[in-house]
């Protein structure tokens, strides 16, 4: 009888205490994948949202150096000939001015469910080279809107030419000219790209408005 007893309990578990235990053991390896592929997807989230904005950011300090160096220009009479081969970021940013105007009365629809597209209005639309301190636009570089592959931004050849704007743009919208009023200039600076594992695209954005000199 004792030895009946002693074998009973040397018996392993059953097959549902089996299936069971397998079943615990898979959904605990399941959730704990599924929080690891959620933290990679937050994490590199967060990194496109730094890096995009940092672009962001390059574009309007680059504005305001240019806007700066114009003032600085106006107030000293300063003129711009703009077929002599040379340029500076005050006769870029003048090259701003007669770009945008008479061209938008208002920006253009902005983020939404929609995916992201090449600028619709490439000939309105344009973007600064922050390095050079330049104007890009179509008719200088007619390729140079292009797709965000991951994140938007710019990319270089050469060090500091500017190769492509990748899903980031700007529109600049002019306040109507009233005689000797100081005048402004809403610069829309945009960005758009497709995030991994969403249907919903990023959208980033800021408003830089600059004031034109009196006369």
């Amino acid at each position: 009888m004792l030895g009946f007893k002693t074998l009973r309990r040397q018996e392993g578990d059953t097959l549902i205490e089996v299936l069971f235990a397998m079943t615990v053991f898979s959904l605990i390896v399941v959730t704990a994948l599924s929080l690891m592929g959620q933290g990679v997807a937050a994490a590199q989230r967060s990194l496109e949202i730094t890096t995009v904005r940092q672009q962001i950011d390059g574009q309007a300090e680059a504005l305001r150096f240019m806007h700066e160096a114009y003032v600085a220009g106006y107030q000293s009479g300063q003129t711009f000939n703009l077929t002599d081969g040379t340029t500076s970021p005050a006769e870029e940013y003048y090259k701003i001015i007669q770009f945008v105007t008479g061209k938008r009365t208002q920006a253009s629809k902005f983020a939404g469910s929609a995916k992201c597209a090449i600028p619709a209005n490439t000939a309105t639309d344009f973007v600064i080279n922050p390095v050079t301190a330049q104007l890009v636009t179509t008719a200088t570089k007619p390729d140079v809107f292009k797709l965000a592959p991951i994140a938007a931004q710019l990319t270089y050849t050469g060090g500091n030419q500017l190769e492509y704007s990748q899903g980031l743009w700007l529109e600049g919208v002019r306040s109507p000219v009233n005689g000797n009023t100081a005048g402004y200039i809403d610069f829309h600076i945009r960005a758009c790209w497709d995030v991994s594992g969403s249907d919903i695209p990023m959208n980033l954005g800021t408003i830089v408005r600059l004031y034109e000199p009196r006369s």
